[in-house]
């Protein structure tokens, strides 16, 4: 079988969308259900832009892990490392909508979820050293044995001299984290191992301080990557690479309905954009289109645009 283009490792679940805008959890009448997961939306969101896409993750044996695996397959992505834990229970995940830029979430993952005991024995080390590229993320850190096995995908592609397109998602989720992690440490050293480190200006904070995007994104590629791209939302978003390049875009406009998504579409149009081999202005200018017409959608895998719709965005 020939090599993927695209595994991402790391969360899914079930996500329930309130079909009444602008009303506290506890008010609202009826929800939308759709296959969530940081790791899953970037997955689904390289398959629609016709990517070959995995995800490398597990499910609850339950009625929702089910879901997730026929979805999974609905939207094209390969489910092979998929596992089942006969534990623990799918994760679900509610969330408020208050456009433009308020959407609290509540997660349903304890006392841990599935998709964090990955381990190093499910991954497919030929695969992940083949692959075009591999997508890994910030919350996939925080418990074992899940960290160890990003830590050592990103070795199988970086590791020994070897440059192959790693790209480590900053994806910091606070309240997933247990008491007492070393947060920090453990987020510079998975972007140590990337090639390709993205992620929020908060998020970067985390690993490399609160300082302003160009010096985030300096601090960040310092630590070994050769490109830094720093998301700044309704501000924009900048790029750099080792080589001294910097690109600077402001925001894509939009009309947000929930901004949930918007983040994982940008990831898989970047790694579309990475794998393309577009100058790193038109990587950012296609993810960022991307990301804004997920924004002005409800949910987040069944709002992945094509390639079509994002060049009509364009």
């Amino acid at each position: 079988m020939s090599a993927l283009d695209v595994i991402a490792i790391g969360r899914i679940g079930v996500d329930l969308y309130p079909e009444q805008h602008g009303r506290r959890l506890a008010d609202v009448e009826s929800f939308r259900k759709g296959l969530g997961g940081s790791a899953t939306n970037v997955a689904v969101a390289a398959a629609r832009l016709g990517r070959r896409s995995a995800v490398v993750t597990r499910v609850g044996e339950d009625p929702w892990g089910v879901y997730c695996r026929e979805a999974l397959a609905a939207y094209g992505v390969d489910a092979r490392w998929v596992g089942t834990d006969p534990r623990l229970r799918t994760p679900v995940t509610f969330c408020e909508v208050h456009p433009p830029d308020d959407f609290p979430l509540l997660f349903y993952r304890e006392p841990t979820a599935p998709d964090l005991e990955v381990s190093v024995e499910q991954l497919d080390p030929d695969a992940i050293a083949a692959a075009g590229l591999v997508w890994t993320t910030g919350t996939g850190l925080s418990r074992e044995p899940s960290r160890t096995a990003v830590l050592t995908a990103l070795d199988l592609r970086t590791g020994e001299g070897r440059r192959r397109l790693a790209v480590h998602d900053l994806d910091d989720r606070p309240m997933l984290w247990p008491e007492g992690e070393r947060h920090a440490d453990w987020s510079a050293e998975a972007v140590r191992h990337a090639t390709v480190v993205v992620g929020n200006r908060a998020e970067a904070a985390v690993a490399v301080g609160d300082l302003p995007p160009r010096e985030q994104a300096q601090a960040l590629l310092e630590l070994g990557p050769e490109i830094a791209i720093v998301k700044q939302g309704p501000a924009g978003v900048l790029g750099a690479t080792r080589a001294g390049e910097v690109v600077e875009l402001p925001a894509t406009p939009v009309e947000v309905v929930c901004g949930l998504g918007a983040g994982d579409a940008f990831g898989g149009a970047l790694c579309h954009g990475l794998l393309a081999g577009w100058p790193l202005e038109r990587v950012l200018r296609f993810a960022s289109a991307a990301g804004a017409i997920v924004a002005g959608r409800l949910l987040c895998a069944a709002a992945m645009p094509t390639a079509e719709e994002v060049e009509a965005h364009l």
